[in-house]
Parts: structure tokens; sequence; C-alpha cells
């Protein structure tokens, strides 16, 4: 009897430092427990109206440059990762929304068998999204980024368009709004487990996440545990 894997809705901001920083985590998942564990990428618009969030937000902590500046710090954290000097000050993007209607365009490609799914290109184009913005200063909300990104990864640009154009991107994106107001996710990046039941949010440590999933691994659902 084959097992089935434990589905992990993974939701998150292209724009959030905090899924930037997080990235390396979902790698080590994937490489740890392979086949066990099954990882659904969903979007959050946390950055969804992205300079008036920020303007509002940090109007008396110093504005973008306030912003930038706590971006900094907090990167300076983690060894893994960099981010431009002048992230948040230079080429704002005016929303992650736009993004993500890309990206989920590209996840289209796969499903449709359009590219590779085992090529895991919607996964790479998350990260080539993320890190041109962050390293880059990429202005990854400006549809002529975003197919310049494309490009570099080899994508096909006319197929990428017309699941845009089809509106089927769109409706990817709309099933993420709707399992965002489901599971009342207002923090990126969130994992969800356990059909809802269980759920971390915000920079949460590998082993916390590990853990998790070891004890549904160990403990499935239907079984009842005192511990």
């Amino acid at each position: 009897m084959i097992e089935e894997p434990i589905r992990i809705s993974y939701f998150s901001d292209v724009l959030c430092v905090w899924a930037y920083i997080a990235q390396i985590r979902l790698d080590e998942l994937a490489t740890n427990f392979q086949d066990k564990i099954a990882i659904e990428q969903h979007f959050v618009p946390i950055f969804g109206n992205a300079r008036e969030k920020l303007e509002k937000r940090w109007c008396e902590r110093g504005g973008f440059k306030g912003y930038s500046h706590h971006v900094q710090e907090v990167v300076k954290k983690f060894n893994h990762i960099t981010v431009h000097p002048d992230i948040w000050t230079e080429a704002i993007p005016a929303s992650s929304a736009s993004c993500h209607l890309f990206l989920h365009a590209i996840q289209l490609l796969e499903t449709k068998e359009i590219v590779q799914k085992s090529d895991q290109v919607f996964e790479k184009a998350i990260w080539a999204f993320r890190s041109a913005f962050f390293t880059k200063l990429a202005n990854i909300s400006d549809r002529r980024v975003q197919f310049a990104i494309a490009e570099e990864l080899k994508l096909p640009i006319a197929a990428i368009q017309a699941q845009i154009d089809s509106g089927e991107a769109y409706a990817q994106l709309t099933k993420d709004f709707d399992l965002v107001k489901e599971h009342t996710v207002s923090v990126s990046p969130t994992l969800i487990f356990n059909e809802g039941r269980q759920r971390l949010n915000g920079n949460v440590g590998y082993r916390v996440i590990e853990a998790n999933i070891r004890e549904l691994l160990h403990n499935p659902p239907e079984e009842q545990s005192w511990c």
C-alpha cells in the first residue's frame, strides 16, 4: 500500500524578506523528505499595494529608507542570503500581485505539460523573481522585467502570455485569495498542515517545521495520540 504524502500548503509573498530567508528551509525539506511530503505553493498579497502600505506603516519610522534599513538589519542575521544596499529605496515595485499572476501562468505550463514538471520551473521561477528583486533591485511588478526573467529561464514567452490572456492564471490567483480567506492567512510565510489543523507562521526555524512533519509521519491524522 502506497502512503499518500503529507500535503503542506505554503503561503508567501514574493516581495517578503522572511519568505526570501525561508527558501533554504523549503529546499531542505524537499531534500530530506522527498516523496513523503508535497509542498503546494500559494501566494498571499502582503505587498499587494506595496508602496502605499509602506508609506503608511513606516511614515513615522523613516519611510522607505527606514524600511530598507529594517530589511538589511534582518538579513544581517542570516549568512545564506544578501540584499542590495538600496533595497526598497530604488525601483520600488507597485504590487506583488502582478508577479504572482505571472508565476501562476508559469505554473500552468507545468500543469498542461507544456514544460516538464520534473524541471521544477515554477519553484525555480519563484526563486528567480525573489533573488532578482532582493539582490538586483529588479522591479518584478513590471511585465517587461517578468518576461526578461522568464527568457533567462528559457521559458516559452508566448505560452506564458496565453495563460494570462485566457484568464486561467487569474483563476489560479483567485483560488489563492479564496484559500487565504478560508485559512485566515495574514503572515508570509505561513505553512499549513493536516488539512488546516496545524500551522506555522512567520520566521519559523527548520527544526520546528521538521518536528511537525515527523509528528504527522509517525502519528497519522486518523490515529489519536495523547502527547
